[in-house]
């Protein structure tokens, strides 16, 4: 199995990835991210699994001070995540993403990942499926995807050395036009801010594998 390079990981523990990981409310705001580094972050996150690979998640990554001050009053509770973070990502869910879908199959071919009859099967299969599927339901779907792929974006930034969190509390139905993207078919899921924790996060109860799992 190939594994990929990186120039900028810090940590390949599995341990340190997910038990080191906390949700960080403040950060240092000297800490900043090369965008060469956060597009190998991004990248890594979308190795994340979707429904028939259509990869739906779609990133605005708010990285410049300007940009930040357009977003901080969308934040409300959340502003000093967005004005001291290196960035604030937001996952979007792209509600046309079925767009992309020749292009992925293609690629799949190209790369030897997939061969054509195969290719030829799914797209006649999956283009009708998606260009058919109700509106609501299509949401669910990308909604789960995306909520993979953020979660692999919070891990791959642990991987590089950095905090996150996870914020919801947002103006969610403004943050698309703020920045110049159609709210129609750019929908968002949550935003994430990444950066250096300047005070480092609690860990936090979680419920007894026993309480949450049921055994058939």
């Amino acid at each position: 199995m190939s594994t990929i390079e990186s120039k900028f990981q810090k940590t390949n523990d599995f341990n340190e990835i997910t038990y080191g990981r906390r949700s960080v409310k403040l950060y240092d705001p000297e800490v900043k991210i090369s965008r060469e580094e956060m597009t190998e972050i991004l990248a890594e996150a979308s190795r994340a699994p979707s429904s028939v690979n259509m990869q739906p998640w779609r990133f605005l990554v708010v990285d410049t001070p300007e940009g930040k001050e357009k977003l901080a009053p969308l934040a409300k509770f959340n502003q000093n995540q967005v004005l001291t973070s290196a960035a604030v990502i937001g996952v979007f869910i792209d509600m046309n993403n079925v767009e992309h879908l020749e292009e992925i199959f293609s690629k799949a071919v190209e790369h030897g990942f997939m061969p054509q009859d195969v290719k030829d099967q799914q797209v006649k299969f999956v283009k009708p499926y998606y260009d058919n599927m109700p509106a609501a339901a299509l949401r669910d779907v990308n909604l789960i995807d995306a909520g993979l792929a953020s979660m692999q974006l919070m891990l791959a930034a642990r991987a590089h050395g950095y905090d996150t969190n996870p914020i919801g509390g947002y103006e969610k139905d403004q943050i698309a036009e703020t920045f110049g993207m159609d709210k129609e078919r750019y929908q968002p899921v949550m935003l994430i801010s990444i950066g250096k924790s300047a005070k480092e996060g609690h860990p936090s109860y979680r419920l007894p594998v026993d309480t949450i799992t049921t055994w058939a």
